[in-house]
């Protein structure tokens, strides 16, 4: 039984959840058997009982109240909370790969685009993602839900000290690029994504604090001749990320 927790809701984070197993589970909430049920809610209904969790049925009202008036789907679980890695696990996974891709989050506190970067980032294949403990959004059952459950296969790494953490990234054979504009900046796309690569995506309307911005090798900019100030963060990561997967299935390299 779980003591304490947290309510994940959702068809896919649920799903993911319970398919990635590196949380504990009690008991779920599911919509009342029914001859005609989907195949994604009968996968959840038969895993939940191959775990022996508690299966419960709930109205509308209460499941809405349960999960904050989450989009739910008439699917919720209870479990402990989220798995972080230590920062050492994740600089060791680096260590590991030549090709490692990491995440850096300057503190970011919209659940909706870390959950949207932790989606992309799960997609992309990338090592992990790097928060700060304070001032940000951490990996809450919303930005689960937004990450459509990919964050649930994600080493996440909470640091006291984003800089010192990415010095440390350095120091393993990373090159950084934070996503920003101004002096010192270039085009994204003129930047070599090749081996051991992170990106720095900036806080909603701060963009990347001082200090980070030091720390990064290289400013990319996103270009933007509409005239917009600029993008959504969850946009820009995704734009970025995508280029590191383009670069080399081209094998570029312009380093």
């Amino acid at each position: 039984m779980v003591s304490g927790g947290e309510w994940l809701y959702g068809r896919n984070p649920v799903e993911e959840a319970l398919a990635a197993g590196r949380r504990t589970f009690s008991e779920i909430v599911l919509p009342p058997v029914s001859p005609t049920e989907d195949e994604q809610i009968q996968r959840i209904r038969d895993e939940a009982h191959a775990r022996r969790l508690v299966v419960r049925t709930m109205d509308r009202d209460a499941l809405d109240r349960l999960t904050r008036f989450g989009h739910h789907q008439g699917c919720a679980l209870k479990s402990t909370g989220y798995p972080y890695v230590g920062f050492n696990e994740m600089l060791s996974a680096v260590e590991a790969d030549e090709n490692a891709i990491v995440v850096v989050l300057d503190h970011l506190e919209d659940p909706q685009n870390v959950g949207s970067i932790l989606r992309t980032a799960c997609a992309v294949g990338a090592t992990g993602v790097v928060i700060p403990e304070d001032r940000a959004c951490g990996i809450t059952p919303a930005a689960v839900r937004a990450s459509a459950g990919g964050a649930e296969h994600l080493k996440v790494a909470h640091v006291v000290n984003l800089p010192r953490a990415m010095a440390d990234l350095k120091e393993a054979g990373m090159w950084l690029t934070g996503l920003d504009w101004g002096d010192g900046a270039r085009a994204y796309t003129d930047i070599d994504y090749k081996g051991r690569v992170g990106i720095v995506v900036g806080a909603e309307g701060a963009g990347i604090s001082r200090l980070v911005r030091e720390t990064c090798d290289f400013i990319g900019e996103l270009p933007m001749p509409g005239g917009f100030e600029s993008l959504n963060a969850g946009v820009a990561a995704a734009v970025a990320l995508y280029e590191v997967l383009r670069q080399r299935s081209a094998g570029a390299s312009r380093r």
